[in-house]
């Protein structure tokens, strides 16, 4: 493994997965290069990963020190669901609380290809306020009763914690992690980034109102569930056309993601 400049390299292992396993490589790594584009990282802590597709349950997660914008196809870590590592070209292994929580979720909802888990200044900032996720604005909306929490218990290092994760959960595609940050997950990576997207303008847009000191207008509870309904919609043309020109994005300024 060499460094060089922003991306920690490893030699390509393409040729050594299969293409399906490859494809999912190369969403994910893009996914971490776009929160750093965005600014959702908090330094080598955080993770997405996504689900290997196949009957084994495994999963890919980032290597436990690396910035997410030294994440390419190559070097995401490779996992079962007890933790083994099957497949790390980094030899750096991965975060435990990462692997409770992503593990948790991978393990209870098979429909939840991709994880994703942020600690935005905006996303604790709404996990410490009392109110939750205000229906204040069409981004918060999208999530009206589609939206769960989960009180917090301290690092997620407590195997046993994972119940009451998965509990809180339930069925719902976001969640807030109480004092700790957001939660989001899908039946793809492009799915699960556009849920926390979403997810944390919403919180920012939220802090900013709060701070502006004035009155709120808060949306009657039946506009905000049509607003919820219309984001359910697997059809909107928005979950498909949204994915191609994040990538064209990082092709300017992270092409090396994909490698």
């Amino acid at each position: 493994m060499e460094t060089g400049g922003a991306v920690v390299t490893a030699a390509s292992i393409k040729d050594q997965v299969s293409a399906e396993e490859w494809a999912v490589r190369v969403d994910l790594a893009a996914a971490y290069n776009l929160a750093v584009a965005m600014r959702m990282t908090d330094h080598i802590y955080t993770h997405i990963s996504a689900r290997v597709p196949g009957d084994e349950p495994h999963f890919l997660i980032n290597a436990y020190g690396l910035t997410f914008d030294e994440i390419t196809a190559s070097n995401l870590v490779k996992v079962n669901i007890d933790g083994e590592i099957l497949l790390d070209r980094t030899g750096l292994g991965i975060n435990p609380a990462g692997f409770v929580i992503h593990s948790a979720i991978h393990r209870a909802r098979h429909d939840a290809a991709c994880v994703m888990h942020t600690h935005t200044a905006a996303g604790i900032a709404v996990s410490a306020q009392q109110t939750g996720l205000l229906m204040i604005s069409q981004h918060a909306m999208r999530f009206h009763r589609r939206l769960a929490y989960h009180d917090y218990e301290g690092v997620a290092l407590d195997m046993d914690e994972q119940q009451r994760l998965v509990a809180d959960l339930g069925p719902h595609n976001a969640m807030i992690l109480r004092n700790h940050g957001l939660l989001a997950c899908g039946a793809s990576v492009p799915d699960a980034f556009d849920a926390m997207f979403y997810l944390e303008r919403a919180c920012q847009a939220q802090v900013a109102a709060l701070a502006g000191g004035l009155p709120l207008v808060v949306p009657p509870e039946a506009v905000a569930e049509k607003v919820g309904r219309q984001f359910d919609k697997l059809d909107r043309p928005s979950r498909h056309k949204h994915w191609p020109p994040l990538l064209r994005m990082l092709e300017g300024i992270r092409p090396a993601y994909k490698q």
